[in-house]
């Protein structure tokens, strides 16, 4: 298979913290990732089932609906789309039901930012 550069790959963030959501968009941005960033779940999921997006950042505690909903609902409408959980409380039991669920992987925000970035691309890469 081809493999593709990063700008042909595009990275989908969804936080329901504006700030969260800028300071990952810009890391990301800086690694050269095509990056669309949703605070609305249900806007994000509209795209996702449009665009099929290489990878999804997903946060978990958000007001309308949780990660893992959402992560549910991702696999139904794009179902080769890599999930990485970014979440700022580690939870076992949700770390257990979103790797369950088919999370790549699952990082606490102010995870190491090589750490993050190689998750990023291995979820990338695992699509491949």
């Amino acid at each position: 298979m081809i493999a593709l550069s990063k700008e042909t790959l595009a990275v989908y963030l969804l936080d329901d913290d504006s700030s969260v959501l800028k300071a990952t968009r810009r890391l990301l941005d800086s690694a050269g990732w095509n990056v669309e960033a949703f605070t609305d779940p249900i806007a994000f999921l509209e795209h996702a089932a449009t665009h099929s997006p290489t990878v999804a950042v997903i946060d978990i505690r958000m007001p309308d609906m949780n990660g893992l909903e959402v992560q549910t609902r991702l696999r139904r409408v794009a179902p080769s789309t890599r999930v990485i959980v970014l979440t700022s409380k580690d939870d076992p039991a949700v770390r257990t039901t979103a790797m369950n669920a088919g999370a790549y992987a699952f990082f606490i925000k102010g995870v190491d930012r090589t750490e993050f970035l190689a998750g990023i691309k291995g979820a990338a890469d695992s699509r491949n």
